[in-house]
C-alpha cells in the first residue's frame, strides 16, 4: 500500500492500525522482495521462478484445473447467460448453471444475496453435503471476554496464518507440540500439560484442530478423534475443527473421517453437549480456488446466547456470490449420469494421485539428503522436513532464526520459495521448511535439486 498526501493524523491512525501486534509473514516479506527485484531471463533461476510459488495454487503451478469445479465453465455461464444457448457447453453445466442463477436475487450474479447468510440454495447444499458425508442431519463461534484473556489451545506447527490472526484479535496462543516422531500424532498427555500450563495466565476456551494437519499432512484416525473429543468435553473446551483438505487424503490404508460425524457416532452425552465448530473452504484441496473465498462453518451444540451474537454480528452484510457459486459446485459435484461426470472424476483422481507420487518421491528424496529428515504426509499439499543445521548458520543469523535466513538465502541463490517453519507457530531450536508439493512433477523435481544443491552448499560451507 502506497500512502500519497495522507493527513499526519490519519496517517499515525493507519500506522497504528497496520503495524500494532501484527507480524508480516515472513515468506511475504521475501516474496515481496522478489518481485520488486525478480530475476531476469539470463538468470539461472528464472525459469524455475516463473512457476514457483510459496502458496499451493495449482494454476500457478501449470496443474490441470479442475474444469467443472474450476467455474471455467458454470462460472463463464454464469456471469453470461448467453452462454445457456452454446451447445459446446455440456448439458448439465449448463442445467447447473441455470439452476444457480435461478437461486440469485433477479438472476443475476451481480445482486445482493438474499440473506447475510448466502444464498438459501447454496445453504441447502451446504447442509446436504455435510449430512451425506456424516449421515446426521446439519444445523451455529466466540470466545468469551472477561478478566483474563482468552486463549486457544493451538497445534505446533500450526497453519502459517493463524498465529497472526490470533495476535491480531487478541486471543492468547496455547501451543500443544505435535509428535514429530510419530507422524505428527496428537498426545493426550500433551494437551493436558498445555491446558494446566496456560490456566496460569489465560483462560483457554477452545481448542483448534487441523486434519488433515497443515503443514504436517497428518491424518487422525478414529481413537484419536475420540480422544480428542473426550478431552474437549472433559475440560469444557469449544472444537475448532478445521477440515479443508479433507478431499486431498492420498496416505496408503488412510481415511478422512469428519469430527463431527464421529462425535454423533460417541453417543447422545457427547452428541448432544460438545460444542464444535468445523471449518471447509474452496481455497484448498482439489479445488484449489484461493482468491474466490469461499467457505462454510458448521456450528454444533453452541450455546444459544452466544449463536444469537454470532447471528447478531452478520448483521445486514452480503456474501460475495460468485464464491458461493463455487462452494456449491464444491459441495454438489457432478453426479455419475451427468455429462461432465467421467471428465470431473477423472480430473479430481488425477490430482490426488499427482500429490500422492509427489509426496512420496519428495519424502523420499528429502530423506536422502544428509541433514534433513522429513515425515511421510497423508493428505493436505505440504511437506515439513525438518533442518538439522550446522551451528555456524545459526550463529551467523544476524537478528533472523536460522529457518528464516535459510529461507531467504535460498530464494536469493536458487529463486525457490519455501516457508521457514516459524511462520507455523515454531520457536524452539528444531528448524524446519513449509514445502508445497501442489506441483507438476517436473517442476517439483526441479525444485528438490534446487534444494538438495542449496542445501549441500550450506553445509559444505560451514564445515
Amino acid at each position: 500500500m502506497e500512502a500519497v498526501n495522507m493527513d499526519p493524523g490519519v496517517m499515525h491512525f493507519v500506522d497504528t492500525m497496520l503495524c500494532t501486534d501484527i507480524n508480516a509473514p515472513v515468506t511475504g516479506q521475501l516474496a515481496l522482495d522478489l518481485m520488486l527485484s525478480p530475476p531476469g531471463p539470463g538468470d539461472p533461476s528464472y525459469n524455475t521462478f516463473v512457476h514457483v510459488r510459496a502458496k499451493p495454487k495449482p494454476q500457478h503451478l501449470s496443474l490441470q484445473p479442475v474444469t467443472f469445479c474450476l467455474l471455467s465453465q458454470v462460472l463463464a455461464v454464469c456471469l453470461y447467460p448467453e452462454l445457456l444457448k452454446e451447445s459446446s457447453f455440456p448439458v448439465d453445466v449448463r442445467q447447473r448453471a441455470e439452476k444457480l442463477l435461478g437461486a440469485c436475487n433477479g438472476g443475476s450474479v451481480g445482486s445482493y444475496s438474499a440473506s447475510s447468510c448466502g444464498i438459501p440454495q447454496i445453504q441447502k447444499s451446504v447442509a446436504e453435503f455435510i449430512t451425506r458425508r456424516d449421515g446426521g442431519v446439519a444445523r451455529y463461534l466466540m470466545v468469551g471476554q472477561g478478566p483474563t484473556q482468552t486463549g486457544l489451545l493451538t497445534p505446533l506447527p500450526c497453519p502459517h496464518t493463524l498465529p497472526m490472526l490470533l495476535d491480531e484479535v487478541g486471543v492468547k496462543l496455547v501451543p500443544y507440540q505435535l509428535l514429530e516422531e510419530r507422524g505428527w500424532a496428537i498426545d493426550l498427555e500433551e494437551l493436558h500439560r498445555a491446558l494446566k500450563a496456560a490456566r496460569r495466565h489465560c483462560e483457554p476456551r477452545a481448542i483448534y484442530i487441523s486434519n488433515p494437519g497443515n503443514p504436517t499432512g497428518h491424518v487422525q484416525d478414529l481413537k484419536t478423534i475420540e480422544e480428542v473429543i473426550r478431552f474437549a468435553a472433559s475440560e469444557r473446551l469449544v472444537l475448532l475443527v478445521e477440515e479443508v483438505y479433507q478431499d486431498s487424503v492420498f496416505g496408503q490404508d488412510k481415511k478422512f473421517l469428519s469430527y463431527k460425524k464421529v462425535l454423533f457416532e460417541m453417543g447422545a452425552s457427547f452428541s448432544e453437549s460438545v460444542e464444535m465448530v468445523s471449518f471447509h473452504s474452496i481455497s484448498a484441496g482439489t479445488m484449489g480456488e484461493c482468491g474466490l473465498r469461499g467457505g462454510y462453518m458448521e456450528v454444533i451444540n453452541m450455546d444459544l446466547l452466544v449463536k444469537n451474537f454470532l447471528t447478531s454480528m452478520q448483521g445486514p452484510s452480503s456474501p460475495p456470490v460468485l464464491p458461493q457459486l463455487a462452494l456449491e459446485i464444491m459441495v454438489n459435484p457432478p453426479s455419475p449420469g451427468d455429462a461432465s461426470y467421467e471428465v470431473f472424476t477423472q480430473e479430481i483422481l488425477q490430482k490426488v494421485e499427482t500429490l500422492a507420487q509427489n509426496a512420496q518421491r519428495a519424502c523420499e528424496f528429502l530423506n536422502a539428503v544428509p541433514g534433513m529428515s522429513c515425515q511421510p504426509a497423508m493428505g493436505g499439499v505440504f511437506l515439513y522436513p525438518r533442518l538439522h543445521l550446522p551451528a555456524e548458520i545459526i550463529q551467523e543469523r544476524s537478528g533472523l532464526r536460522a529457518d528464516v535466513l535459510y529461507c531467504k538465502k535460498l530464494l536469493e541463490e536458487e529463486g525457490v520459495c519455501l516457508g521457514p517453519g516459524s511462520e507455523n507457530g515454531h520457536d524452539d531450536e528444531n528448524y524446519h521448511i513449509r514445502l508445497c508439493i501442489s506441483a507438476p512433477t517436473a517442476v517439483l523435481e526441479d525444485v528438490l535439486k534446487r534444494l538438495r544443491s542449496f542445501h549441500l552448499w550450506i553445509q559444505d560451507r560451514h564445515h
